[in-house]
């Protein structure tokens, strides 16, 4: 074991400053990034999920959001033509007012409610339901039909038997209290009513909630897209292994008219569009620049005292011949060294934030190249408080150890 090692081990309260800031700063980068990705993936789980390997865009498309994602009708039977695809289904959805259905109950409740107040009876107990909630949601489709291109893999038989039912929908658990149901229940959407008849897991969306139902359930709704262009194509084929090379066959064959991706690929370019967004990128950048200002800030001085209580020890190997230069590998080592369980305990307590966030449906996702990008992050910063800190050793004089 080194020097530097044994000397972190056996005196760590000195350095555990430093290792909490680091902790800190990376918890500041980390956990924004990742909430923020983790909204993105939270928008598009059902197509990151469904059984599609290749997505078709449109030509100028850059992600599934954020730019023109869907392609003229006609396409269709462009891409089926490839003799390897075996199915293909464009996405469709709408959106809407949600409005939920009291039961006599609850209604009772509100009525008592509404009677004490207007008798000025503050402390009236008319209960605690929760009352009629109004919101706008997405609607996003599936052909609920067993091991179809569009049906996310979680989906059970029951719960696809659930939704070929006229009027069926499903919601994620996260979102049954925003809108104020439980499966089961009958609410309006657009005027119409509709069943929650599926509760699914895994699907939140912290923006606006979502309701997934069959794609015959939204042409009954009078709200299915049957114009000349359709949303963005999914797509699969005989073998998934060969989903790059059927891919760049696609985009061969299209010319320009479109373009098909790997869901990889997509998933990909869907985390990258989020971070590049500019108000996005300006909040990470400002969070990166914090958290090197604070590390570096106070690992500096934690390891500046750490080696000026020490400084005798440091004296006394210069005595016994140890050269200043071997003096500073040593505190750059003990500086990576702390760098290093900064890393430790930063992910210690990503991992607690993120239990934290699911449980509040807050969805978060790390890619990761940015775990390895935060994780060097932390060590450049560890040791360039080291050597900041380098001058302190010139106080390690051994005539000193005769005072």
């Amino acid at each position: 074991m080194s020097l530097a090692l044994a000397t972190l081990l056996y005196e760590w309260r000195r350095y555990m400053a430093a290792v909490v800031a680091l902790a800190f700063s990376g918890l500041l980068v980390l956990a924004q990034v990742g909430m923020f990705v983790g909204i993105g993936k939270g928008f598009t789980a059902q197509i990151d999920r469904a059984r599609a390997d290749i997505m078709v865009l449109g030509p100028g498309a850059k992600a599934l959001f954020g730019g023109p994602s869907g392609l003229p009708r006609r396409m269709i039977p462009l891409v089926y033509s490839h003799p390897e695809v075996t199915q293909v289904a464009p996405l469709d959805g709408s959106g809407g007012r949600f409005q939920n259905i009291l039961s006599p109950e609850e209604q009772a409740k509100i009525d008592a409610r509404t009677k004490a107040a207007a008798k000025g009876d503050t402390k009236g107990k008319g209960g605690e339901g929760g009352g009629r909630k109004t919101e706008f949601v997405n609607v996003t489709v599936v052909d609920a039909i067993p091991g179809y291109v569009t049906v996310p893999t979680d989906y059970t038989q029951d719960m696809i038997e659930a939704l070929r039912q006229p009027y069926a929908v499903a919601v994620d658990q996260t979102a049954l209290k925003r809108l104020g149901v439980k499966k089961g229940d009958k609410a309006i959407y657009n005027g119409k009513t509709i069943t929650i008849a599926v509760v699914t897991t895994g699907y939140p969306n912290i923006i606006q909630p979502t309701l997934v139902m069959s794609r015959d359930t939204l042409r009954m709704l009078g709200e299915a897209d049957t114009g000349q262009r359709v949303g963005p194509l999914m797509v699969q084929i005989r073998d998934p292994a060969r989903a790059e090379i059927v891919a760049a066959q696609l985009n061969k064959k299209a010319d320009g008219k479109f373009r098909a991706w790997t869901r990889q690929e997509l998933a990909d370019a869907n985390s990258s569009a989020m971070l590049d967004d500019q108000i996005i990128g300006i909040m990470l950048g400002f969070s990166a620049f914090l958290g090197l200002l604070i590390g570096v800030a106070i690992t500096w001085q934690t390891l500046r005292g750490a080696i000026m209580a020490n400084i005798k020890e440091f004296a006394s190997l210069r005595a016994l011949g140890v050269s200043m230069g071997d003096l500073r590998n040593i505190v750059m080592e003990l500086s990576f060294w702390v760098g290093i369980v900064g890393v430790g305990a930063a992910g210690l307590l990503t991992w607690l934030v993120t239990l934290l966030a699911s449980a509040g449906g807050v969805p978060m996702f790390f890619p990761p190249s940015l775990i390895i990008t935060v994780a060097i992050f932390l060590v450049v910063i560890a040791m360039l408080s080291g050597f900041l800190s380098l001058g302190v050793l010139k106080n390690s004089q051994p005539a000193d150890l005769l005072r």
